[in-house]
């Protein structure tokens, strides 16, 4: 209860609600959508520089196995998502190619309200963690490729292929995969010059986007019926399963309880930024009401209220 509380009252919790408030009240609230993209890509460029630093002071050993955890995951997770659907929920291909594609792909906004968490909890997770997100951003393709095959279409090279592209054209992967680099290149010094602006900012405009976050999550929920009752439970159970064995594998692979836990917040969480645009193009068929509605309007809401001091609770306990 007292984790549950702190995150809570935690100002970028407190701002996903302040959202929350504004949607279901249809207040004229509102930020134009140039100005979302733009705080979209300072995030995920953010992100990726610090990612990089973190990554140039780490050697290989330190990194190595929580790098083998991450590839693994990305395959797992929007497998298991996948034959779920399909088998237990009668889902047809399509549909359950997306969705098992926003819950192999990762949120990026979960993964910094879990660093802000580990924070204020007095066990910060090391900034190479962002690696982690980067690699299974890919998480997408493999549930796109299962789609694909379970619907009879050729999934050969050139279909990967297309799929792999049409991924690397996102801004997820191109900002984080970017940022990485140039943080690495640049190193500590290079940081020194550019961090009064993507690091004393940054928790700032994260509160401004959690707000619109918090928006779109209502305007979501609206479509709830459309869900059904299994995919609500899905979307509040498969990230638990999805959590509970991040941190696991992460307390494994040897990261301590803020690691653990910001792996495990990142395998709970569902991408509703990139995995959108990418099942667009790929399973067009597919219906946004039900992946959209479940990741964006069921697990967010649920990760960021509930889910990360579950997460974070099982990492202390692992970690004694």
């Amino acid at each position: 209860m007292d984790l549950l509380a702190a995150n809570l009252l935690s100002p970028i919790v407190l701002a996903f609600l302040l959202g929350a408030v504004a949607g279901l009240i249809r207040s004229e609230l509102e930020l134009p959508d140039p100005v979302l993209k733009l705080l979209s890509i300072y995030l995920l460029l953010s992100i990726g520089l610090k990612g990089g630093v973190e990554l140039s002071r780490a050697s290989l050993a330190e990194v190595g196995g929580l790098l083998a955890a991450a590839v693994a995951l990305t395959v797992a997770i929007p497998c298991i998502a996948f034959l779920v659907l399909r088998r237990l929920g009668r889902i047809d291909p399509a549909n359950a190619a997306a969705v098992a594609a926003h819950y192999g792909s990762v949120s990026s906004v979960t993964f910094l309200a879990a660093m802000t968490f580990s924070s204020a909890m007095g066990t910060p997770a090391a900034g190479y963690m962002t690696a982690v997100v980067a690699i299974m951003e890919w998480g997408v393709i493999v549930a796109l490729v299962l789609g694909r095959w379970s619907l009879g279409r050729e999934g050969g090279a050139m279909g990967v292929t297309a799929l792999a592209a049409e991924t690397l054209r996102g801004r997820g992967v191109l900002l984080l995969s970017g940022g990485m680099a140039i943080g690495l290149l640049a190193g500590e010094r290079g940081w020194e010059q550019i961090s009064p602006v993507y690091d004393d900012l940054f928790r700032g405009v994260l509160m401004i986007f959690l707000l619109e976050m918090g928006m779109s999550a209502a305007r979501q929920l609206r479509a709830f019926a459309q869900v059904g009752v299994f995919m609500t439970g899905f979307a509040i159970v498969m990230p638990v399963v999805n959590g509970l064995l991040g941190v696991a594998l992460g307390s494994l692979a040897g990261l301590g309880t803020g690691g653990a836990f910001v792996l495990g917040a990142v395998c709970a969480s569902a991408s509703y930024i990139d995995a959108p645009a990418a099942c667009r193009a790929a399973l067009p068929q597919a219906n946004p009401g039900i992946y959209l509605t479940a990741s964006l309007g069921v697990t967010f809401p649920f990760n960021m209220l509930a889910g990360l001091p579950l997460y974070y609770q099982f990492a202390a306990w692992l970690s004694g």
